[in-house]
């Protein structure tokens, strides 16, 4: 089967691109850049972006962009795909220029939930300098961080994501917000990259189109010192500080100008997609991360 690399960028969606501006410079620590028809390029790294940013009707999340190694791999996962049933557009000249791929096509999945699958990046590279002294993000053959999206019908999308997409199963967790509440499953995803997860599956609706997106830095002081930015710009606090049990990341969720959540992290760990036997977690976390914090 074909193998995905990695979440390689991310899509939102915006009435308002400069308020993305202002919380990716001041708060996350990134470089930005304007692209095309008014949207905005957010950059983590060598690459001329990793979260792109587009003129829309609504403040959503709008695609999840995934890579894979090669042409070959990316003519198998075209193949797989219309196998499956698929129903494919092709990117033309315009988008891929935008992506800064060779190629792409996007689909959407069995839970409504846009795709960008692509190969070849060719957007240059040149060093990441952080407006306000971010030193890095950890990302290169990670790719972005990781998405969580909304699955209903959830059997279905789960299905499609192991045997269409070729993911692997890294975590298994069946929430329980409260003992007289219905169990909400949430299944963590891995790509061949290496990542615990660059995908989970929730089995919940998400009217902004994601529950949370994850950046990862490379430095436990990087997360405290973008809480205190947090804070101080006035962003609404989702989850406060605390280490998770399955992927050990340590991390607070903030909410962004798109409507869903942004988790800041350190320290999550990584699996071998040969060999990582699936986990089952009991608790969201080992310690920390209030998420009551949101609904206040």
């Amino acid at each position: 089967m074909p193998k995905i690399q990695a979440l390689s960028y991310i899509v939102a969606e915006s009435t308002d691109v400069s308020r993305w501006l202002v919380f990716a410079e001041q708060v996350l620590g990134m470089q930005t850049a304007a692209a095309a028809n008014g949207g905005l390029y957010l950059k983590m790294d060598q690459r001329r972006f990793r979260l792109a940013v587009v003129k829309g009707a609504a403040d959503r999340y709008f695609a999840s962009g995934w890579e894979v190694a090669d042409q070959a791999e990316f003519d198998a996962s075209v193949a797989q795909l219309q196998r499956a049933g698929v129903v494919l557009e092709h990117g033309d000249a315009a988008l891929c220029a935008a992506r800064c791929v060779q190629a792409l096509v996007s689909f959407t999945d069995p839970a409504g939930n846009r795709h960008e699958l692509g190969w070849g990046y060719n957007g240059g590279s040149s060093a990441f300098q952080s407006p306000i002294g971010v030193r890095s993000f950890k990302t290169g053959k990670f790719g972005v961080g990781h998405t969580v999206l909304p699955a209903l019908p959830f059997d279905e999308t789960l299905k499609f994501y192991r045997e269409v997409l070729g993911f692997g199963l890294s975590d298994v967790f069946n929430f329980q917000p409260a003992p007289d509440a219905p169990v909400m499953r949430i299944y963590f995803l891995h790509a061949a990259s290496g990542r615990h997860h660059s995908v989970a599956l929730a089995e919940m609706p998400s009217p902004s189109g994601c529950v949370h997106v994850m950046v990862e830095v490379d430095d436990k002081a990087e997360v405290d010192r973008a809480e205190t930015r947090r804070e101080q710009n006035g962003v609404k606090l989702m989850a406060t500080l605390g280490q998770h049990e399955n992927d050990k990341m340590t991390s607070f969720y903030m909410m962004t100008p798109g409507n869903f959540a942004l988790e800041y992290g350190w320290g999550g760990i990584e699996v071998d997609p040969a060999t990582w036997e699936t986990t089952y977690t009991k608790q969201v976390s080992i310690w920390g991360h209030d998420f009551s914090v949101g609904f206040r």
